[in-house]
């Protein structure tokens, strides 16, 4: 995988913050699938959220098998940050950046897991549990239903988790794994 051309090309996009991590620095607990559970309306009625993401463990299983991780944040600015539908609006600006930049990684990669912001809009009303996702290939987990504690992997990469007041930061960590060696 070509690294620096990666970030040449991510220029083109206004990420604010970015960071190639290693997967092992991902920090899982049982804690943070605990606030899906608990807080999240979305917990039980979509594909990219639990139970149907799987249990933390198995979201740790999946994330360990790639080789690679990349952290990168987006900003938007909003009038009132507690107003949650002009915060949420701001999302699909970034899930469309998350969508480019997996692109970027695919042409270099053998394999890409995307993990981004809340639970998926793709659908006005998700398949899920009665039938089969009708977008896979387009739907992203939210990193958070994946048990990952977001805060942590800010601090160790040095990414800014609170930019100020009415500024909202969206995370998508893409997993990666790199293409064989050609012989």
């Amino acid at each position: 995988m070509n690294k620096e051309l990666l970030e040449s090309q991510i220029t083109e996009y206004p990420i604010c913050e970015y960071a190639f991590i290693q997967v092992e620095d991902i920090t899982f607990l049982d804690q943070v699938r605990y606030i899906c559970e608990t807080e999240c309306p979305q917990y039980g009625r979509s594909w990219s959220c639990p139970p149907a993401v799987g249990s933390v463990e198995e979201c740790r299983n999946s994330c360990h098998a790639f080789s690679g991780g990349f952290v990168f944040t987006t900003v938007a600015e909003v009038s009132d940050i507690s107003n949650l539908e002009e915060t949420l609006a701001t999302r699909m600006e970034h899930e469309e950046i998350t969508r480019s930049i997996r692109t970027l990684f695919q042409e270099q990669c053998r394999e890409v897991k995307v993990l981004s912001t809340e639970s998926c809009a793709i659908c006005k009303e998700c398949a899920y549990p009665a039938a089969p996702c009708r977008y896979p290939d387009n739907m992203f987990p939210c990193i958070e239903s994946y048990g990952i504690l977001v805060t942590d992997l800010a601090e160790k990469y040095g990414i800014t988790f609170m930019n100020g007041a009415n500024i909202v930061t969206w995370f998508t960590l893409l997993l990666y794994q790199e293409q064989r060696a050609q012989t």
